[in-house]
C-alpha cells in the first residue's frame, strides 16, 4: 500500500490539475487536455501506458519510472475529466486488500 506521503503527493498533484481545470488551454498544459474532452484525453493515456511498457520491455528502469509518472499524471487527468477523485480509487483498493487477485477478478465478471 502508498504510504502516507505518496497518497499526499497523488492528492497534490490531482488538487493542482483541478485548479488548472479553469486555465487558459495556451498557457497550461492540463487545462488544454482537459478542454480536448474524454475521447483525447484517454488516447494520451493510451500513448503513456504504451511508453511504460516499452520502457519495461528494453529492461530500461530509469525509463519505466519517467513514463510511469507521465502515465500516472494523464491518469490522473482523465480522473479529474470523469468525476474521479483520488479517494474513490483508495477506497476501492482498500475494499480489495486481502481478497486473491484471482477472487477479486471473478467477482468483476459476475457483477457484469
Amino acid at each position: 500500500m502508498a504510504t502516507t506521503d505518496s497518497v499526499a503527493v497523488i492528492e497534490a498533484l490531482f488538487a493542482v490539475i483541478e485548479a488548472r481545470r479553469r486555465g487558459d488551454p495556451s498557457e497550461s498544459y492540463v487545462a488544454k487536455r482537459l478542454a480536448q474532452g474524454t475521447p483525447r484525453i484517454a488516447q494520451k493515456l493510451g500513448e503513456e501506458a504504451v511508453e511504460t511498457v516499452v520502457a519495461a520491455l528494453g529492461g530500461n528502469r530509469d525509463a519505466v519510472v519517467r513514463e510511469s509518472a507521465d502515465l500516472l499524471f494523464h491518469l490522473l487527468i482523465l480522473w479529474a475529466d470523469t468525476g474521479v477523485r483520488p479517494a474513490d480509487v483508495f477506497a476501492e483498493l482498500e475494499q480489495r486488500r486481502g481478497r486473491s487477485g484471482l477472487e477479486e477478478k471473478a467477482s468483476r465478471r459476475a457483477d457484469h
